[in-house]
């Protein structure tokens, strides 16, 4: 069973992709990551290292912190 911290985590990254009208596919693009890994984090299958937590953050064009501080 997922932890509720990346319940959370990937409930963020799916919730900021869609207001963004952004696909699976050209997010992960931005991110510089597979089409399957943002799938894995948005259904918490995946424990995301801080270096791609970062790299998602740039894509949405906002801080670490600004990306972490609805968890």
């Amino acid at each position: 069973m997922a932890s509720q911290t990346l319940i959370k985590f990937g409930e963020i990254v799916r919730k900021k992709r869609t207001e963004q009208k952004l696909s699976q596919e050209d997010f992960a693009e931005l991110v510089g990551v597979h089409r399957t890994y943002i799938g894995m984090i948005e259904r918490a299958e995946k424990n995301i290292t801080l270096l791609n937590i970062e790299k998602i953050a740039k894509a949405f064009g906002i801080s670490i912190a600004q990306l972490l501080e609805e968890i």
